[in-house]
This record gives C-alpha cells, sequence and structure tokens, in this order.
C-alpha cells in the first residue's frame, strides 16, 4: 500500500531525532518544501546549529555546514560573499543566536548580508535551562528576571537595523498558522533572489518534553504564555516581495 505521508525531496528519509511533539520536523519540511518548489535543492548552503537541531544536516537534503555555537551567521556571510548566487540560509535556536549569538546575527542584519535566517523561537534554551519562569528538566528552578533579565524580543531588535529589510515573527501551533509560516519563508528567499538585503523570520514553537507537558498542553502554553510577549506579526517588508504567498 502507498503511504499517505510523501517526503518532500529535500528531507532525507531518516528518522527525526527530536523529541514527540517537538515542532523542529515542521520548520525543517517547510524550508526544504520552499526549496524543492524553487527548484533550489541542488543549488541551497544552508547552516546548522549548536543544539538539538546540531545534525540537521542529517535531514535536510542540502549542503550543510557546522559552525560554532552562535556563529552561524558569520559563517554564513563568508558563504553567501563566495556564492552570491546560492541561496543561503542560517537555521538556528534561541540559545544558539538569542544568547551566545546575539552579537553575530545583530551585526550580521546591519551589514545586511544577503542570507536568510530561520530563527527557531522554543522558550528554552536547551542547554542552558528555561526562558523566564519556565521550569524545566535542565533548570529545575526556572529562571527569574533578576537573575537572567527578560528574554529577547529577537524581531523587535532586528527590525531596528536598517538593512534588515524583511523581518516576520509565525507560529507553528496550528495548520493555519503553519501554512503562513511557509509563505513567510517563501519571502525570505525572494527577499534574497532580489538581493535587497537581509531576511528573518522567527517561529514560535514547541518542545514537550523540556516543557514536562504533553504537546496539546504545550501548545496552549506558546498561546498563552509566549504569543502575548512575542506577537506574531510581519515587522518589516519590502514592497517587492509583499505580494508573495
Amino acid at each position: 500500500m502507498k503511504p499517505v505521508f510523501e517526503y518532500t525531496k529535500g528531507m532525507r528519509e531518516t528518522e527525526l531525532h527530536y523529541c514527540p511533539g517537538c515542532t523542529h520536523g515542521i520548520a525543517h519540511r517547510l524550508i526544504m518544501e520552499v526549496l524543492e518548489e524553487r527548484g533550489d535543492l541542488g543549488n541551497c548552503i544552508a547552516v546548522s546549529p549548536v543544539g538539538c537541531s546540531i545534525v540537521a544536516h542529517q535531514y535536510m537534503n542540502v549542503d550543510m555546514m557546522e559552525s560554532p555555537h552562535g556563529r552561524a551567521p558569520a559563517v554564513a556571510s563568508g558563504i553567501k560573499r563566495v556564492h552570491p548566487n546560492s541561496p543561503v540560509f542560517t537555521y538556528q535556536g534561541d540559545g544558539d543566536l538569542a544568547s551566545i549569538g546575539t552579537n553575530e546575527i545583530i551585526h550580521a542584519a546591519e551589514r545586511g548580508e544577503k542570507f536568510c535566517t530561520f530563527f527557531i523561537n522554543n522558550a528554552i534554551y536547551g542547554m542552558t535551562g528555561g526562558q523566564i519562569g519556565q521550569k524545566t528538566t535542565t533548570c529545575v528552578e526556572g529562571r527569574t528576571v533578576e537573575q537572567a533579565g527578560m528574554p529577547m524580543r529577537m524581531c523587535e531588535l532586528i527590525s531596528c537595523q536598517d538593512r534588515a529589510v524583511y523581518v516576520e515573527r509565525v507560529s507553528l501551533d496550528s495548520p493555519a498558522n503553519v501554512r503562513k509560516a511557509k509563505s513567510a519563508i517563501r519571502r525570505a528567499f525572494k527577499v534574497q533572489d532580489l538581493k535587497l538585503g537581509f531576511a528573518f523570520v522567527e517561529f514560535l514553537s514547541i518542545c514537550p518534553t523540556n516543557w514536562g507537558l504533553t504537546a496539546p498542553k504545550a501548545m496552549e502554553w506558546l498561546r498563552e504564555n509566549m504569543m502575548p510577549y512575542y506577537p506574531v506579526k510581519q515587522f518589516k517588508c519590502p514592497e517587492e516581495v509583499k505580494e508573495v504567498k
């Protein structure tokens, strides 16, 4: 019997190591679907981070490089300058991008580096503990504002950079929002096609295992706690790509 689920050619037929309910797999597939639709699987170069998605190269069927923790934007900058006609993207989590690598991403945005960054924000800082007030398996007492400050709102920060021309926050909590997330990926690559500047897409995601919740409860937690703090919206979008769906 033919399976109901069809792999995109952008995803290798390899079992994912992510925990049940993790939304990394959704983000992987969306990016790879867009690249397949564009005919860019054989031309794209990506940079994977340190964190849960450190082995993303085993799943995404494009050329990928590994970078030191938080340094994916620097690596991608070099790749894009050497291969200006290849689509280039970084795939980074919140601990990688919004903690140890904050300086790297801000300066890549300010320089207007012509690659895309896909930022997975699951509120976990997986290797260092949860975000504010959230108890996790790696941070059993939770983090406090006094100890660590408030979580970084990266879209708001990136959108202040003049040469960051496309900035959008999306969510992976529902089929409707997943479709919107795919449209945001298309717009990000279109910005790169037109060489307009830096493109940044943030995905609100869940981590049921480290949150200590079931997947449905984790989706509720995202909507009730993350969305008010991280509003889902388009912050900046060039006129040339506004009609891309």
